[in-house]
């Protein structure tokens, strides 16, 4: 169990900095897609300069998202490695994958999106042409985007943990 809570505070660091290193390089307009409406129109002009930019920002952005993301992936692997040197069952493996996945998920709706997102100016100091949009208070925008990730990582749960526990 302490391997499970540690490697899912690692993916939450990981998560943390992976919106960093997407907020600082801005490397890609798919950024923009993970804020609310009003303030994805804000963003427009700066999305339009993208390109005009020198690539090289955002090539380095993308190389440390890429990095976090194996890094990630990583995490769960050893997570299942340790779990079948311990002769984890199905159900073993299933939960570790659960707290670890979920972890994360309560991380990313507790600690960014209700915390970072509204009530503080993290963003607004990368991005402060969005200073004074609502959209920084609504807590709960992408309820549906949210409940699609819950139900696909569930899902990953079970059949990853089926085939490692085979």
């Amino acid at each position: 169990m302490f391997l499970t809570i540690i490697l899912m505070l690692i993916n939450c660091v990981m998560l943390f900095l992976m919106i960093l290193a997407a907020t600082i390089f801005m490397p890609y307009r798919g950024l923009a897609k993970n804020f609310p409406e009003d303030i994805q129109q804000r963003l427009v002009p700066r999305l339009d300069e993208i390109d005009k930019k020198p690539a090289a920002p955002r090539i380095v952005g993308a190389v440390i998202m890429i990095m976090l993301c194996i890094g990630f992936c990583v995490s769960f692997v050893i997570g299942f490695a340790d779990g079948r040197a311990n002769g984890f069952t199905f159900s073993g493996h299933l939960a570790r994958s659960l707290i670890m996945a979920f972890g994360v998920k309560a991380f990313d709706i507790i600690g960014l999106d209700y915390f970072l997102l509204t009530k503080t100016h993290f963003f607004q100091h990368f991005f402060p042409e969005t200073e004074g949009c609502a959209g920084w208070k609504q807590f709960g925008y992408n309820r549906k985007q949210q409940l699609r990730h819950c139900v696909f990582m569930l899902i990953a749960c079970v059949v990853i943990s089926y085939l490692v526990s085979r």
